[in-house]
């Protein structure tokens, strides 16, 4: 099988890896602009460009789809199978018609639930105990296409968007592989999906970060656990921005306090007040600080109860 593989983000790795370990053959790999990050605004390539060139393979950075000239040199390459996993742009139906079986992506949810680009965080903060990985025949709509595979993912209380993610980039390597086997051997089957079903998952924005106290704390852990790393969850300490890193949820029967106030200071943890229980924080960093333990931030920031956080 003669593959473009299209990819930008650490979640689509395993899955180039896998590709370029077997016996399908590559011809080209399409990935985003390098761009500008940190302080000095130093050009950074994303980390499908860094694998691609460890794997020996051309790569491409197009500044447009519609260039001419890259999209006659995708049909000069006569491909089989366009594989696109985390590219981060919507491909047009000139692009999905150039390769000559199917242009087929890997999306991370049970499809049609949690269409769109944050899938896996928003899995996590709706409370959903399970997602998965799918396999589908690309269209022009977003995620909207005939499904090939697909695989369920159990979500424990522990995940938080980096450890779910990891595991359905692993999972996802390995059934896209499987469907680029049964597309080679002409066994694969599209299941129109249920549009009546179909959910949307949105582009995270750094205020979807900011805490609502007034909201349960199993639902604030949820957050926590979906905004990592980016943009995180936080709230205001002494009118300084406080990132809350990692949190558990007390008892749902916990009553009597306004949101926000600091309840219990222990030696290791304290805890806040919510809307319905309390959140026990563990580890936490304020604006212009490193991130630390609990302990370590109640060793220099002494809390009192009563406080109230924002």
């Amino acid at each position: 099988m003669k593959i473009v593989f299209w990819g930008t983000s650490s979640f689509a790795l395993p899955t180039l890896e896998k590709i370029a370990r077997s016996k399908e053959e590559i011809l080209l790999v399409v990935t985003q602009p390098d761009k500008k990050q940190g302080r000095h605004l130093k050009l950074i390539p994303p980390p499908v460009k860094i694998k691609a060139e460890e794997l020996n393979l051309k790569v491409v950075q197009p500044d447009s789809l519609s260039d001419k000239n890259f999209l006659s040199s995708l049909k000069e390459l006569e491909p089989d199978l366009f594989v696109v996993v985390a590219y981060g742009n919507i491909l047009k139906r000139e692009i999905l018609q150039i390769p000559r079986i199917i242009s087929l992506n890997l999306h991370a949810s049970l499809l049609p639930k949690y269409r769109g680009p944050a899938p896996i965080n928003w899995a996590i903060w709706k409370g959903e105990k399970e997602t998965g990985v799918s396999i589908i025949k690309m269209n022009e709509k977003m995620d909207a296409g005939e499904i090939i595979l697909q695989k369920k993912i159990p979500i424990s209380e522990e995940d938080n968007a980096l450890s779910l993610g990891e595991r359905l980039s692993r999972e996802g390597a390995d059934l896209c592989k499987e469907a680029i086997d049964l597309l080679a051997q002409g066994k694969a089957k599209f299941l129109p999906q249920e549009e009546s079903k179909a959910s949307f998952a949105p582009l995270l924005k750094k205020e979807d970060g900011k805490i609502d106290w007034r909201n349960s704390a199993r639902e604030i852990s949820r957050q926590i656990r979906a905004l990592l790393p980016w943009p995180g969850s936080y709230c205001f300490y002494k009118q300084k921005l406080l990132k809350i890193w990692k949190a558990s949820a007390g008892e749902e029967d916990f009553s009597g306090f306004s949101p926000g106030e600091i309840v219990e200071i222990g030696k290791e943890e304290f805890a806040v007040a919510t809307g319905k229980g309390k959140l026990w924080i563990k580890e936490l960093q304020l604006a212009g600080g490193r991130r630390m333990s609990a302990r370590e931030f109640l060793s220099g920031h002494p809390l009192q109860k009563g406080e109230i956080w924002q």
